[in-house]
């Protein structure tokens, strides 16, 4: 087969032009701000790039980087992958080991994405406003997934994001950082239900908030999931809201230890008093115990921690 590279400007342009000339996506990245892209066509691959010198994704995890990071809202937004918008809340991604973003589709309606998957080693997607319908391999008819919701993608696992309410809003986290989307040309979706599917060490989740009891939680409540047992130990996920008082957070073992505000106010106790709204995203270094205190009564935390991915 072969292969030729094209440096351009515009890569969706670009895009459009050998797509109408018969060129199918085979693949792109990165999700949050592609630059470089594949197709093919009757035995010819395309490479296409507006960055020929950005170095290539490297077939292993990056090291974890430790560092604490606070990401304000209202930063600016970046034209993603199927049209959707992408804020970077981890900006300095960790060394490479994990990529936070703030995902928002304005206009809603049908997403203009196709059947596809990454190589990744964990991924999760949670809702924090509107509503999405997707569908997955091996997980039946398409379904909607509504504030508090969120989903587990394992490595590889098929997917499509097929339509949302307008002002959808969703947070996404991955490791690695850089990773490519690639298109399944073959599977269609449904395609009905396996339950033994696991890819890898981690089986499919569907978190359902409306089906989740509040219980104790440091001061605190929270939602808590079945994501440890999915991942095998990897990831634990749950939302926290107040119960009138401080919330408390030990240190943690693994490696990432991630919150994203919500809803409401309140103030991070860590190293400094940092108040935190809406749409405020932090990282805190593994080992180093933090807390919560004054939250409001609408208070809503993303809670996301993983052990060593190695």
């Amino acid at each position: 087969m072969s292969e030729r590279e094209i440096v351009c400007g515009d890569l969706n342009l670009a895009i459009d032009d050998l797509k109408r000339d018969g060129f199918r996506l085979d693949l792109i990245y990165p999700a949050d701000d592609p630059h470089t892209a594949v197709l093919s066509h009757g035995g010819e691959d395309v490479r296409v790039t507006t960055r020929p010198d950005a170095l290539p994704i490297p077939a292993e995890l990056p090291p974890f980087v430790s560092e604490f990071v606070l990401t304000r809202a209202g930063g600016s937004s970046g034209h993603g992958r199927a049209g959707m918008l992408y804020r970077d809340l981890i900006p300095a991604r960790l060394g490479g080991r994990y990529i936070g973003s703030h995902i928002a589709i304005p206009g809603g309606g049908p997403v203009s994405d196709w059947v596809h998957y990454h190589r990744i080693a964990f991924q999760i997607i949670y809702v924090r406003r509107g509503w999405v319908r997707v569908v997955y391999e091996g997980q039946g008819e398409p379904f909607v997934m509504k504030p508090g919701d969120f989903v587990l993608q394992p490595p590889l696992i098929r997917h499509r994001v097929l339509e949302s309410s307008p002002g959808l809003e969703v947070v996404e986290i991955t490791a690695p950082a850089m990773h490519e989307t690639f298109a399944d040309h073959t599977m269609e979706l449904p395609n009905g239900v396996d339950e033994t599917l696991v890819f890898g060490t981690q089986r499919f989740l569907r978190h359902v908030s409306a089906d989740t009891t509040w219980t104790p939680f440091n001061g605190g409540e929270a939602q808590e999931s079945a994501l440890a047992d999915a991942t095998g130990g990897l990831a634990e996920a749950r939302t926290i809201r107040s119960s009138g008082g401080s919330i408390d957070f030990p240190p943690e073992r693994g490696e990432l230890v991630f919150g994203f505000v919500l809803d409401g106010t309140a103030t991070l106790d860590y190293r400094e008093r940092s108040d935190l709204r809406p749409g405020d995203a932090f990282v805190i270094p593994p080992g180093e115990g933090w807390r919560m205190t004054d939250p409001s009564g609408d208070f809503r935390l993303l809670h996301v921690t993983t052990a060593p991915l190695d």
